[in-house]
Parts: structure tokens; C-alpha cells; sequence
């Protein structure tokens, strides 16, 4: 994705099924299982980076003694931080004799992630502050350990509004701060609920002190929590959360908008928001690790017990395509074959767009992210290369022509060439405020490898995504135009982005997406700007309806153009005005259809298609429409 947006965060837990004495025996360490939730977050570091935070969770702690820890940070490398400074302490508490690792209760009494269950998040801020207060895990406290709870989640939910007024209802004093907030204490409620009725059960029955807290523990209904807690929530999500009695549970929404993973043997049950972080840092092959699947929860009781249960009834299966067109790690076995697939898917457009002259043309790739579908693009160039070559050579042959002179040619030329175009070479620095003072510093976040290309040639670069445009035009357009080609391609592996997203990626102004700019332009080439106030007044005369009822009316823009028309203006507007370099800028963009036939089982598609899973998103996409025309930039749809 040439133009940085902030997305989906990462979450990790890890629950050890045996003492912390069996991992020192077995793995000479006593912070086997800490060790394990760093690398399952240091593998998923591409999901976060704006803040990181752990939890833990001891059984069996006696009285006095606390048993839930918690480590969050904002600064620069946030993970980092975190680790490096409990490695530190671990060490020096190794050094003054207080802790032995051989003697596993001495670490667990004296270190405060020497723990039997973890929980690790990565922070991509799409909604709510950018401060200590706004980083998972949350934690919701109580001096009674079946009422702590401890929450993190890869999530946004579209009606944090409704839920705050419900919390209000029960009687609650709700912060209207991030919709992790009002999931925990919608959570919350419902757990202290549940504790009450079993405390007040227990106690008439005659039980007291440690027996009532023992059998609170152990009839606690988590699933029952989770379901009279999610009734009414809009949005995608993967949540884990920790409960200080031991108990845990992890639970994914029923559209599988946001992707779980997990395996479970007889040491450790692990979750990761990724597949291919668990195959790695476990060790496991593909079929061991699974998916939580889509409005299901899985529970592990504090004595280990697993079940795994529907709290929400099944919907129609959404899973988001920008996971596997962009966000997730590239070595995951399947979506490694996914992204080399929407690579070539685009070789017939290329071809036409290049005029199948190999001889002139050049292939590269930029960012770094789109890499697997360039591998894609040259290998299904080559293979249609190689068996135009085989038709040419046994035609030749039935007609007597293969000698040297024909062979030749058809050899030594007309092969997809491929160089390494372009390169990243600095991170943009956030220190610099002035939006002109950035766009000087982005022109130099790329460079070329000067040299590559001949003149009259056509350069082909494949992107994974095209959101806003301003850094092809600003930046990646420019840098490539010093090579002087004829003509730049760029092939984009996603569709046209079209519509905000709500559901955890952090693309909600409609206004700053390249395509719905081209439209807009197009209108008014057209004198059909009337367009956009018949749509604004359609979304203020649907906004006060229930979400259910609200329809897709930004539609109508786009359906005044072709998909090609629309690809043709977004060309025109990335192209950099410069007095160095004439040729031509085409950008080429996947179909909708292609999309599909290389992600058959991910069929999110509502920021291309305006087909959003959940009526939420139709409420968003009014809003952001709303927003949009009333020229308030600065507020967001959800």
C-alpha cells in the first residue's frame, strides 16, 4: 500500500496447561510461556505500532498477594519497551538471589509475569486518543477475582453511541472515551451480574469466605456473560479477555470480519490474530492451527477445560479481503498463493496497457508489501511467454522454418524483464507538522535504481492498494519519473477504494479517497454536480432512521461512470505536474470479479462495493457522505 494507513492492531494470548516448574524441566526456563506471547507479538508487529500492552493472570495466588499485572506503552517502539525492561528486572532479580529460576515458585512469587495465562496487544489507533489511556488491554478492577476483567481486541464497533446510552439505562456512569471502554464495562455489567446471583445463591445455601469464592469460580457461565453482553453490538471484531479467577475466553464476530486464530495441546492453548505467527513460534503444522470461527467463543475454565460455543446467531461470512490483499504477513502458506494470485489476474490488462512489447517494458514493484503479487504478475507473464514460444517453434517445425534464424529471436528476446525499480529509503518523521514541509520530505521516501531502463521503455509497477493517491503523485510517480520512462503503469492488486471502512481500518473520510475524487471531478466535467446534493439530501433524509433501514446512496456517484472512466480521471489527478518528464501515467486497478476468484473464501469487499456486512456501515458511509458535503473534515463517521 503506497499510502500508509493505520489498521487492524494484533492480539496474542497464551494459556499454560501445566506448572511453571514442567516448562524449566522441559525448556530450561520458567518464562517459557512469556517468552512465547513476545514472539507471537514481535510476528505480528506489522499489525501495531502505535502502542503495545501485556497482561497476565496467576492461579492459585493466596490472599494479600496481587495476581493481575498489567504493562502498556505509547512511546517509540512500544513492544520493545515493554520486554526490554521486564527481561531487565527478571535479570536483576536473577542477580540479587531473590528469584532461582530452577525453583519455579520463587519466580512466580517474586516476577510479575511469571504467570500461567498472557495477553499481548499491538496498537494501530483508528478511533479514540492516542495516549496510555486509549492502549489494550483494559483492565476493569475488583477486589473480588471472578469480577476483574482484563480485555484486548482487534475491533471497532459502528454503534458505540447505542451501547453507552444501554450502559447509562443500567444505571452506569459509561466514559464516552473509546469503544474498548464500552465493551468492557458492557462485559463487566453483565459479569458482575452473574457473580452476584451466584454469590447470593451460595450464601443462602450457607456457604462462606473461601468456599463461596471457590464455587463463584467454578459455576461462573462465562458463554452466558459473552452472549447477554454482545446482544446489539455492530461491528467487526475479534476479542480476548482474562477474568482474575483464571478463566478465560476469545470470540470472534459472526460476519468473521476480523480474522482469529488458535491451537490447543496438552502444555499450551494459544491464540494469535494470525495464522502463520503460531505455525512459526510453536512450530506447527498448517492443519494444527485453526480458526475461531465466526460468532463463536471459545472458553478455557481456570482448571483448563475447553468448549467452544455459538453466542450470536451465524450471519452471512464477511471475512475482510484487505487482510489478504495487504494487512497480514505475506508467509502464511495461503495467503502467500492469494496475493501471487491478484498478481496475475492483472496480466491481461497489463499486456493490453503495455502493448505486449516485453522487449519495452519493465516490471518492478512498490511498497515492499505488494512483492508477492509482482512474483505472481512475472510468473504468469512467462508462463503465457513460454507457451507462445512452444506454439511458435511446433508451428515452425510442421512447416520446415526452425532453423537458427528463426529460433534466434524467439529466444533471446520477448522476455518479461524484471529489475528492482524502487526502493524505501527513510521513514517519514511525524515531527513535522506543515502539510507542504511532509509532501517535501514524502518526495524522498523512495528511491530508484538509476539505470534500469532504456529509453522508449514502459515501466510496470505493481501496488497492492491505492487509497488516497497522495503518495503516488507526491512521491512514488515522481522518484520513478527520473528514470524517464515512456509510459508508468501501476497495478493496483485491489479494486477502486470506494467507501469508508468502520470495522477497524482507518479509512473513514470519503472525501480523501483518490476514487471518489475522480468522480467527483467527473461530475462537474459533466455539469452533473446536482448529483451530489440529490445524495446529500437523500442521507439527511435517512439519517435519523434505524441502521437497518438506511440504504447505499453514494452509489449514485459512481454509477454516472464506468469503472475505466474512473481509472482514467484517477490517472490524470495522481499524475505530478513537472517540467522534467513528459510521458504518460496509467493506473490499472483489479476488478471486482478477479478479486473474488483469488480470495473465494474472503468476500469482504464493502470498501470497493459499498456492500457492508452489518447495518452499521450503512450508518458510517451516510455520516462520512454528510461529513463530506458539509465540508466537516474534521469529523469522523464513527
Amino acid at each position: 500500500m503506497s499510502d500508509p494507513i493505520k489498521h487492524e492492531c494484533g492480539v496474542a494470548l497464551v494459556r499454560l496447561l501445566k506448572p511453571l516448574s514442567y516448562y524449566y524441566e522441559k525448556y530450561d526456563t520458567p518464562l517459557w510461556g512469556f517468552i512465547k506471547l513476545f514472539l507471537l507479538m514481535e510476528k505480528q508487529h506489522n499489525r501495531g505500532q502505535d502502542g503495545a500492552g501485556i497482561a497476565s493472570v496467576k492461579l492459585d495466588v493466596p490472599p494479600g498477594f496481587p495476581y493481575i499485572f498489567r504493562e502498556r506503552e505509547m512511546k517509540s517502539n512500544p513492544m520493545d519497551r515493554i520486554f526490554d525492561k521486564q527481561f531487565k528486572e527478571y535479570a536483576k532479580l536473577v542477580r540479587k538471589g531473590i528469584i532461582h529460576p530452577e525453583f519455579a515458585q520463587s519466580v512466580k512469587q517474586n516476577f510479575d509475569y511469571a504467570a500461567e495465562i498472557y495477553l499481548g496487544h499491538l496498537r494501530y489507533g483508528t478511533s479514540g486518543g492516542y495516549n496510555i489511556h486509549a492502549c489494550h488491554p483494559y483492565f476493569r478492577r475488583s477486589n473480588w477475582p471472578t469480577k476483574n476483567l482484563v480485555l484486548a481486541g482487534n475491533f471497532n464497533i459502528t454503534n458505540n453511541e447505542e451501547l453507552n446510552q444501554n450502559l447509562i439505562e443500567h444505571g452506569q456512569h459509561p466514559l464516552f472515551d473509546t469503544d474498548t471502554q464500552t465493551l468492557l464495562e458492557g462485559i463487566g455489567f453483565h459479569l458482575d451480574q452473574e457473580h452476584d446471583g451466584l454469590y447470593r445463591k451460595f450464601r443462602d445455601d450457607g456457604l462462606k469466605g473461601a468456599e463461596i469464592a471457590r464455587r463463584i469460580s467454578e459455576e461462573l457461565r462465562v458463554l452466558e456473560v459473552i452472549r447477554q453482553a454482545s446482544k446489539g453490538w455492530d461491528g467487526g471484531y475479534s476479542l480476548a479477555g482474562l477474568i482474575g479467577n483464571g478463566d478465560v475466553f476469545a470470540l470472534r464476530d459472526p460476519n468473521g470480519i476480523r480474522p482469529f486464530h488458535w491451537f490447543a495441546n496438552d502444555e499450551v492453548i494459544a491464540l494469535a490474530s494470525e495464522r502463520a505467527p503460531l505455525l512459526t513460534v510453536f512450530d506447527l503444522d498448517q492443519d494444527q492451527v485453526k480458526e475461531v470461527e465466526p460468532g463463536t467463543a471459545i472458553i478455557i475454565k481456570k482448571s483448563g477445560q475447553v468448549s467452544i460455543d455459538r453466542f450470536q446467531d451465524p450471519a452471512p461470512l464477511k471475512q475482510c479481503s484487505f487482510e489478504r490483499i495487504y494487512f497480514s504477513r505475506g508467509n502464511d502458506p495461503d495467503i502467500y498463493s492469494e496475493r501471487k494470485k491478484l498478481g496475475a489476474l492483472l496480466a491481461d490488462q497489463v499486456l493490453e496497457e503495455s502493448g505486449r512489447d516485453y522487449d519495452h517494458t519493465v516490471f518492478g514493484f512498490i511498497p515492499n508489501t505488494a512483492e508477492i503479487a509482482y512474483y505472481g504478475l512475472l510468473s504468469e507473464l512467462r508462463l503465457r511467454r513460454r507457451l507462445e514460444v512452444r506454439d511458435l517453434i511446433l508451428g515452425a517445425a510442421k512447416e520446415g522454418r526452425l532453423d537458427e534464424s528463426f529460433l534466434d529471436p524467439l529466444i533471446m528476446h520477448g522476455w518479461p524483464r524484471a529489475e528492482k525499480l524502487a526502493h524505501k529509503d527513510i521513514k517519514l518523521r511525524t515531527f513535522i507538522s506543515q502539510e507542504n514541509d511532509r509532501n517535501q520530505l514524502a518526495s524522498h521516501v523512495y528511491d530508484v535504481s538509476y539505470g534500469t531502463l532504456l529509453p522508449g521503455d514502459t515501466l510496470v509497477c505493481v501496488d497492492d492498494s491505492i487509497v488516497r493517491g497522495t503518495t503516488l503523485k507526491t512521491s512514488v510517480i515522481k522518484i520513478l519519473s527520473r528514470l524517464n520512462p515512456k509510459k508508468i503503469i501501476i497495478a493496483s492488486t485491489a479494486p477502486q477504494i470506494r467507501y469508508p471502512d468502520c470495522y477497524g481500518i482507518d479509512m473513514s473520510l470519503l472525501g480523501k479517497f483518490i476514487a471518489f475524487q475522480a468522480a467527483v471531478s467527473l461530475l462537474k466535467e459533466h455539469g452533473q454536480e446536482e448529483t451530489l446534493r440529490e445524495v446529500y439530501q437523500l442521507c439527511i433524509a435517512q439519517a435519523d432512521k434505524k441502521p437497518v433501514e438506511m440504504q447505499n446512496h453514494v452509489k449514485k456517484i459512481y454509477d454516472r461512470f464506468t469503472t475505466t472512466e474512473i481509472s482514467k480521471r484517477i490517472s490524470e489527478l495522481v499524475t505530478p505536474k513537472t517540467e522534467t518528464w513528459k510521458g504518460e501515467v496509467v493506473i490499472l486497478f483489479q476488478t471486482i470479479e478477479n478479486l473474488h476468484t483469488a480470495l473465494p473464501n474472503h468476500s469482504g469487499d464493502w470498501y470497493f462495493t459499498g456492500k457492508y456486512p452489518t447495518p452499521g456501515g450503512y450508518q458510517v458511509l451516510n455520516q462520512a457522505f454528510i461529513n463530506y458535503y458539509e465540508n466537516s473534515t474534521s469529523n469522523r463517521s464513527y
